[in-house]
Order: structure tokens, then sequence, then C-alpha cells
């Protein structure tokens, strides 16, 4: 019997969320809810595992893990992408990383989420409202004719623009690689710069994959080209934006506003300045947390998971 630990499982579901009865006889199964405080305390909860299953990128796989994990023999994430699994170490330690498929729906319906949520005030006057505090304490900022900056227009990118689209607002996108003809395609202005786009966007949203060129892409100098009434969305990676010049930028009031899914460190402390600031929005990345996904992510694990102990890995990584 090989043991398979499931890292950071917050929730609990994964062991019911798919049918893990066809390998009840090959493996043993460790749900792991918590997460770790050091390198240390996860190797001391997996050392003895063969298996081990990611979910997304909360735990990273760096090269001097893998160097510690001397068992390991099969890396699972949910989503055929992990920046924060080192593959070139994986293949040199003789593990096997393999994925699933993902849908790209439910960060769109979240961005959305928090756009309306900063628009009209949701959570102070939802707070309001069971305080039995005032009755409407704000005036809500409309979305049509408004206009929306997108920093990438991949296939999440381009969902949140046709959601845009039919608010009535105004979208426009730029990234280093965005052409012409990709943004007509999806109806979409072409902004010519980053500056411009965002001297521009009444909301700004990014939707980029973190890269070397893309870290610390929004950085001071960007936010302060910013409009004092604008909000900035980031359902991407946190690392895409300078979290000290962001967070400079609200407390200063030089912005309207952010709504936040993603973190350089997660989860927060609880003494962290992204849970009381009062113009932020924040989730605890939620961004692809659905029952959609999860249904899909455990099942295709289980399927990994058995394909390779058949001898036959499928959707491996790298």
């Amino acid at each position: 019997m090989l043991t398979c630990a499931i890292l950071d499982d917050y929730q609990g579901v994964g062991p019911t969320m798919a049918d893990w009865s066809g390998l009840a006889d090959r493996i043993v199964l460790r749900d792991l809810r918590t997460t770790f405080a050091s390198q240390d305390a996860l190797v001391a909860q997996i050392a003895d595992c063969e298996i081990v299953v990611m979910m997304r990128e909360r735990t990273p796989f760096p090269a001097g893990l893998f160097a510690r994990l001397p068992r390991l023999k099969l890396l699972l994430t949910s989503g055929m992408r992990n920046a924060s699994i080192d593959l070139a170490a994986a293949r040199a330690h003789g593990v096997t990383v393999c994925g699933t498929a993902s849908h790209p729906e439910p960060p769109v319906e979240l961005t959305w989420a928090l756009i309306l949520g900063l628009a009209r005030h949701l959570v102070p006057e939802v707070q309001a409202l069971r305080a039995n505090g005032p009755w409407q304490a704000s005036v809500g900022r409309d979305l049509a004719g408004r206009r929306l900056g997108l920093i990438g227009l991949g296939k999440t990118g381009a969902r949140v623009a046709r959601i845009g689209q039919a608010f009535g607002m105004d979208v426009s996108a730029w990234s280093q690689n965005l052409t012409p003809e990709r943004a007509q395609a999806e109806g979409v202005a072409l902004a010519p710069s980053l500056d411009a786009l965002m001297e521009t966007s009444d909301v700004v949203s990014i939707h980029l994959v973190l890269s070397a060129r893309t870290r610390g892409l929004i950085d001071d100098a960007a936010l302060r080209r910013m409009r004092p009434d604008a909000v900035l969305i980031n359902t991407s990676r946190a690392a895409i934006v300078d979290e000290a010049a962001l967070l400079a930028a609200l407390r200063e009031n030089r912005i309207a506003g952010a709504g936040l899914d993603v973190f350089e460190t997660e989860p927060l402390a609880p003494d962290s300045p992204w849970r009381t600031l009062p113009n932020v929005l924040a989730t605890p990345h939620l961004g692809y947390v659905t029952e959609r996904n999860y249904r899909t992510y455990f099942p295709e694990i289980v399927e990994d998971i058995g394909a390779f102990l058949d001898g036959a890995p499928i959707r491996v990584l790298g």
C-alpha cells in the first residue's frame, strides 16, 4: 500500500469529491487541511508519502523540497499549469507530475463579484444593515458608460471583457503580446500602452500569467497613473502587483479601492492590513474554488493515480 497525501484541502472535501474506492486496495489516503508554517513542518507530514496531491499553488514545491522527499514518486496538481512546481527538479528526482482539466469560468465570475461589490459598496452596506446602522450610507457607482481596462486578454480576460460589454462598459485591453487583431476579434480597444490603460480606466482588472516579465508589472509608477476614483482588481497572481506600492496607494486614498483574491502570503496573517483596510474587498483565493471545478479536479486526480500505478501515466506536465 502506498501513502497519498492531499495538501491544503481547506474544506476537507477531497475524499468526497471523487470515488476513491477503486484505489482502496492500492493507497492509503491522508487528507491534510492545515497549512504548514515551514518546509520542515511539511516534510514531517509527507516524508513517508509516495504520492502527493497539490491544490493549485498553495504549497510550493521548489527543488530543495524534492531532495527531502526521497519516497515521492507521483505529484499531482489541480490544473495543467502550476508555477510553484520546479518541474526540472521533479524530473531529476524521478518524480512524475500530472495535472487535471480546469474550468476558466469561476475566476471570471469572481472577478465580477469583486467589481460589483466595490461599485455598490456591498460589504459596508450589508454590515450596516445587519447592525441596524444607517439605511443607505453610500452612493453606488454606475458601470454602464465607464471604462474597463483589462491587463491581459487571454481566455479569462476575454470572458471578463464580454461581461463588461454586456454591462454597457467601454472595454480596452493591453498586454506585452496583445495584437490589434486579437483585440478587434473580441470587440475590445487596444490600449497603446500600459500607462495609457492605467490612466484612462475606471476599473483595471489583471488577467496575466505570472512570469519574469509580469512579476511586479503593476508598480508604484503604474498605480500613480490611476484615477483617484478608479479601482484595481486582481484575481490572477499577487506578485504581478507590487504589494507595498498598492498598500501605500490605498492607505493614501490615491485610488478608490481594490478587489483582491490573491496575496503574496496565504493564508493571510491575523494582523495583515488586507483584512482591515476599508477600501479593500478581499476574498481568500476563491477564484477556482467551485463545485464544478472540484468535481473535475478530484475525479481526474483519481484517474491520474490509477494510470500511474498501472504504468501508463496521463496528463503529465513538463
